[in-house]
């Protein structure tokens, strides 16, 4: 059995991963090939070219990288044709998906084609479920409501549920955490995720240095921890390698949870960290912006309240949010010093909570689910 994954973000590497390690589990001789992340490798994965080369997000950010991923387009076809696979199973990233799935189309190579995490129409171009239904055979989403915007175009989708709830953190020893990084046990830690694309760390490290900084003033004994992929892990080290205010950065899932575990707050990329920090019950805030074009374009163009998922699902604002304009380092400092109050903390561990139980199915994990309609589309072929 030959399985082709291609994904371009960090989260749908981990994705990937989790599905990878259901389908080994029940059938150990398959094999996988296509592209993707760190995590998946371990579970046989060697990429094509390195992920990173995908991870980009916004308007005008793509356009400088635009001929390296025509070329990788090229690469990834040619390797599909070559592999010959029993499914395609493409993971986020639908802006190089759908421009992979359309040359495939073009050139007639007939491979079953599942879409993991659909894109958000729901938030802007809902035009996209419609390109969804022509290039995919089937779709699998991440949230309960979002499946009735595609199926309406003929295309069939499932609700698995989110990966956030199966990471199993509750069996993460983060004891030792603070003795391993020579962090004081008096130290207020806090955990700072300025992303894992290098456009977006260039634009959101100076923000969140300054608002540690204003932190640093109304807080003592201030202690900064940095998890990161170890893709950027060189890049945040640079950036932070002069701060007056003692920091460290970890990489690796383990390390990730149990610096969460450790942290009285933390300020974050908006993302799927979030979900994450949740799951830690670590009360944090998320952060976000494009550049300038990007920024007024996307003020236009997105119309939802929301970018946080739980405070979608709850349809308020439980993770306080700091996008495009709102991304300055004084607000950010000021919410954070909030929510390392015992009392505020509280009542987000509670809503949070609340939040992540609507990205489960009832009885099934979802990498399970998702190994469930992949078995299902080959055995159909």
């Amino acid at each position: 059995m030959k399985i082709y994954f291609v994904t371009g973000e960090p989260s749908g590497d981990l994705l990937a991963s989790s599905l990878m390690k259901v389908l080994k589990e029940r059938n150990s001789g398959v094999e996988f090939y296509g592209v993707g992340g760190e995590t998946m490798k371990p579970y046989g994965l060697n990429s094509l070219f390195s992920m990173a080369e995908l991870t980009v997000m916004g308007f005008f950010e793509v356009f400088p990288r635009l001929p390296l991923i025509l070329k990788r387009i090229k690469q990834t076809v040619a390797d599909i044709e070559r592999v010959n696979p029993d499914i395609l199973i493409t993971v986020d990233s639908w802006g190089f998906v759908s421009a992979l799935l359309s040359r495939l189309k073009k050139k007639n190579i007939n491979v079953p084609k599942l879409h993991y995490v659909a894109p958000q129409v729901w938030a802007w171009k809902k035009g996209r479920a419609k390109n969804v239904a022509k290039l995919a055979d089937r779709l699998m989403t991440l949230l309960p409501y979002e499946p009735e915007y595609f199926e309406k175009y003929g295309l069939k989708c499932d609700f698995v549920g989110h990966p956030v709830v199966e990471n199993r953190i509750e069996e993460i020893d983060a004891g030792d955490f603070r003795i391993r990084y020579g962090i004081p046990a008096d130290a207020s830690v806090l955990s700072v995720l300025p992303g894992s694309r290098s456009s977006e760390i260039k634009r959101l490290i100076p923000v969140f240095r300054e608002a540690i900084r204003m932190i640093s003033t109304k807080v003592e004994n201030l202690f900064v921890v940095i998890p990161t992929v170890e893709t950027v892990a060189g890049e945040i080290g640079k950036a932070f390698k002069n701060s007056d205010i003692p920091c460290r950065i970890v990489t690796g899932r383990n390390e990730r949870y149990a610096a969460f575990k450790q942290s009285i707050a933390a300020i974050a990329a908006s993302g799927t960290v979030s979900l994450e920090l949740a799951s830690c019950k670590t009360p944090h805030l998320i952060a976000y912006k494009f550049n300038p074009l990007t920024n007024f374009l996307a003020d236009i163009l997105v119309n939802v309240k929301y970018a946080n998922l739980i405070n979608i699902l709850s349809d308020r604002e439980i993770i306080p949010e700091f996008t495009l304009y709102k991304c300055r380092a004084n607000l950010i400092a000021d919410k954070a010093l909030e929510l390392m109050d015992s009392n505020a903390a509280k009542l987000m561990i509670r809503d949070m909570d609340e939040g992540l139980q609507k990205l489960r199915l009832p009885n099934m994990l979802p990498s399970e689910k998702a190994a469930e309609i992949v078995m299902e589309m080959i055995g159909k072929r």
